[in-house]
C-alpha cells in the first residue's frame, strides 16, 4: 500500500507501505519488500531457502 492510505490500514491487520511514486514504478518498489517477506516466512516455516524443492538443475550450452 502506498504511504498515507488510511482506508487499507483500517481494513488490514498488517500493512507494508511503499513510497508514493508514479504508477509505473510501484511494482519495482514493491518487489524487494515482498521478496523479503516471503524469505522470512519461508525461514519461519523451516523451509530450505537455498535449495527449493522441484527446482530443475539444467544448463543449456549453445
Amino acid at each position: 500500500v502506498t504511504k498515507g492510505d488510511i482506508i487499507v490500514k483500517g481494513l488490514a491487520d498488517h500493512v507494508i507501505e511503499i513510497p508514493e511514486t508514479k504508477e509505473a514504478f510501484s511494482p519495482l518498489l514493491a518487489t524487494i519488500p515482498l521478496q523479503l517477506l516471503s524469505y522470512h516466512i519461508a525461514v519461519m516455516r523451516g523451509c530450505n531457502v537455498d535449495q527449493p524443492r522441484n527446482l530443475a538443475k539444467s544448463v543449456t550450452v549453445e
